[in-house]
């Protein structure tokens, strides 16, 4: 069973989506290059700009997750994997080790000195463990030859990864000074943003178990995921 020409569209528009915010973040972030400490986000972050650890941290996630983002961009098309199965996995390599060794970390660090009080300090380490935990479910799945869950925990990290994306979008949407307590909105904003990339997730997972069911089966899966074992 061939997917739609609506999944077909949906898919597209989204992972354009995902390439244009990440370039619109890539672009934001190019105003941290002059390392002052009275710009942009870290203008609500006085109380800490001093603290040498934080701001270590905090420069080494943002000038990294746009390549986080970029990189697991290019998993999840089955044209790209089957023509470039070598380039997929130095890609999803990049993508791993950016998150394990570089981001999680430095996550975790930011996440203790988070906006948002008690809610947003404790969203923001709930992302991080989710992100280190998909993230070693896939490597650790696609290590024993299991492709389907290997790609299922891909599509989960990475719905972890986008959620620096969702979050922006419910930011710059809905956010109005004069309506909304910023620590509050903040706070609930990180739990929106998982929630919604989770669910999206979810669908997209229903979805890929719906149409392999259909035009496959389940034994016609597990011959699959042999046949790349062996490869």
């Amino acid at each position: 069973m061939k997917k739609s020409l609506g999944i077909k569209i949906v898919t597209v528009i989204a992972l354009f989506s995902v390439m244009i915010f990440s370039i619109l973040m890539l672009k934001t972030i190019s105003q941290y290059t002059s390392f002052e400490k009275n710009i942009g986000f870290l203008l609500f972050k006085q109380q800490v700009v001093s603290n040498p650890y934080w701001m270590f941290f905090f420069y080494v996630h943002i000038f990294s997750i746009t390549l986080c983002l970029l990189a697991g961009l290019t998993q999840f098309s089955n044209q790209f994997l089957t023509e470039n199965r070598k380039l997929h996995k130095i890609i999803g390599k990049m993508y791993v080790y950016n998150i394990l060794i570089i981001n999680v970390p430095a996550c975790f660090v930011l996440a203790l000195f988070s906006n948002g009080g008690l809610t947003g300090i404790t969203g923001f380490l709930i992302q991080d463990f989710l992100w280190a935990y998909l993230t070693v479910a896939a490597v650790l799945s696609i290590k024993k030859g299991n492709i389907t869950r290997h790609r299922n925990y891909m599509i989960l990290s990475y719905a972890v990864t986008t959620t620096a994306i969702t979050f922006r979008i419910i930011k710059n949407l809905f956010y109005n000074e004069k309506l909304y307590n910023y620590e509050l909105f903040y706070g609930l904003n990180v739990w929106m943003a998982l929630f919604i990339n989770l669910i999206i997730a979810y669908l997209i997972l229903k979805r890929n178990s719906a149409l392999s069911i259909n035009s496959n089966g389940f034994k016609t899966n597990i011959k699959t995921d042999n046949q790349y074992q062996k490869k």
